[in-house]
């Protein structure tokens, strides 16, 4: 899935957090949105996923103008092919790991339910193979990134949008963080990636800088 901004500008409470920001994020890449603290990066980041609409400007998925598209289809974007990784990993603690990675519950029994053969399979790539029963409150923050990621596999999003995903990571977690993404990218998913983090960055296959005019960059191989 390709995903495009046009001059987006987010103004909000009379002031602009976001101005005339364009970025193409393709599919099999990693596209970094960094800056300083307050340049914006989450809220285009939001802008891009459907979530925040734009002031000025226009988000098109591939290639297609949304600023028509009614609540509905928004939905069925964020449901069919769209995953979010956000700093608060949007875990939900008192579930399963099971639960959080399927989202769906036998209603009765409280079990996940799901397709069990992609459910092992998120699992076994994400490091969380024998967690699956435990309570997602349990697990170490590095290991509920890996569980909004595991979310994202199993689904087969084929866009993924991260805000800071190492902010609170040592490093041999930010490290399996970062392996995860290339794989999604590598599985030809469509990555945009707010983030401060250099590692990340360097990961990345272009950088976009909000807040200033500069272009999308390419990263050297």
């Amino acid at each position: 899935m390709t995903l495009e901004a046009r001059h987006v500008g987010v103004e909000l409470d009379d002031r602009w957090v976001v101005r005339d920001e364009s970025v193409v994020c393709r599919p099999g890449e990693m596209t970094a949105l960094v800056g300083p603290s307050g340049s914006g990066k989450t809220t285009l980041l939001h802008c891009l996923g459907l979530l925040q609409a734009p002031s000025s400007g226009d988000v098109l998925v591939d290639g297609e103008s949304t600023a028509g598209w009614r609540d509905g289809r928004r939905r069925r974007l964020w449901r069919d092919r769209t995953a979010f990784v956000l700093q608060d990993y949007g875990v939900m603690l008192e579930e399963s790991v099971h639960t959080n990675v399927t989202m769906r519950t036998r209603v009765w029994s409280r079990q996940a339910s799901g397709d069990p053969g992609r459910l092992r399979a998120a699992l076994e790539v994400t490091g969380l193979a024998d967690r699956g029963d435990e309570q997602a409150s349990h697990l170490s923050g590095g290991e509920r990134q890996r569980l909004a990621i595991a979310r994202a596999v199993y689904k087969d999003a084929r866009l993924v949008l991260v805000d800071e995903p190492t902010a609170s990571l040592d490093a041999t977690n930010r490290d399996l963080v970062i392996e995860l993404f290339r794989e999604r990218a590598r599985q030809g998913c469509t990555l945009v990636i707010a983030t401060h983090d250099p590692a990340v960055v360097d990961a990345c296959h272009a950088v976009h800088r909000v807040g200033t005019a500069s272009a999308l960059e390419a990263v050297p191989a």
